[in-house]
């Protein structure tokens, strides 16, 4: 019988996102779990389908949300990101090997949530008129995963703290934006989305926290290096503060985020 991690990497090396959440949601909780074993891809990573085309962030349209074209494509952009998330966790799930038992069924947990938070926007869109791929989306959390995939330290560093952290920060700014433009159920969508989206950042806050313990390294001080070292891009403000409290970030790294410290996460 399959464990999960192989599983993992076999729904992430699917190319369709139906049938890529799919997988996920037919995972069992309850799974076989072989933490020790090292797996080799056979297939590209991560599995996408040709449609959307990626492109440079800077090369991705901007469009007024007074208009129908407008909303349906932040609603693409957020579905686009789900979808990374969903790589995202799949990928830490088969990647990295000798964590506690714990640690691969929290990311089956964020992997199950995250596609279902894809499907609540594909469906959405698809009320609008539009299909996932029907506007280009750029690489950059993918990219970052690429950058990390030999450093599970890093990785907890910079996806979950660092990058999905800046979901919790500029939600309420687009439900409100959505709000404005009349989409109700898009904004009630983003209230799923962040409640989620604080328990996944808590995670990653979590296992980071533990590793730097385990290894004797202050969690301020191994981000700020970490980061240097990623050439990762410093968050800016506004920030959720709230959020960010309730997903296990300290008052002492919030203090330094709000002052444009590199290691506040």
């Amino acid at each position: 019988m399959p464990e999960l991690r192989q599983l993992a990497l076999a729904a992430l090396a699917e190319a369709s996102p139906a049938r890529k959440c799919a997988a996920v949601e037919a995972i069992p909780a309850d799974i076989p779990l072989d933490t020790a074993s090292a797996h080799t891809p056979v297939l590209p990573l991560p599995g996408r389908e040709a449609r959307p085309p990626l492109v440079m962030p800077r090369d991705v349209p901007q469009r007024s949300l007074g208009t129908p074209e407008g909303r349906a494509a932040l609603i693409h952009a957020l579905a686009h990101i789900e979808l990374n998330a969903v790589n995202l966790a799949l990928d830490i799930l088969w990647r990295f090997p000798g964590m506690p038992e714990d640690f691969y069924r929290d990311w089956l947990r964020v992997a199950k949530e995250e596609a279902f938070h894809f499907g609540l926007l594909r469906d959405h869109l698809a009320s609008l008129g539009h299909a996932y791929g029907d506007f280009p989306a750029h690489n950059g959390l993918w990219e970052m995963a690429q950058k990390t995939r030999d450093s599970l330290l890093a990785r907890l560093a910079l996806v979950p703290r660092m990058l999905e952290a800046r979901g919790l920060d500029v939600s309420p700014a687009i439900k409100a934006k959505l709000l404005g433009a009349g989409d109700t159920a898009a904004a009630a969508i983003l209230d799923v989305i962040l409640r989620d989206e604080i328990g996944h950042v808590a995670i990653g806050n979590r296992w980071y926290k533990l590793l730097c313990a385990e290894e004797g390294l202050d969690p301020v001080a191994c981000f700020d290096r970490l980061a240097s070292d990623y050439g990762a891009s410093l968050p800016r403000g506004p920030f959720n503060l709230d959020a960010r409290r309730a997903a296990g970030f300290s008052e002492a790294e919030l203090l330094a985020l709000q002052a444009g410290g590199r290691h506040a996460g």
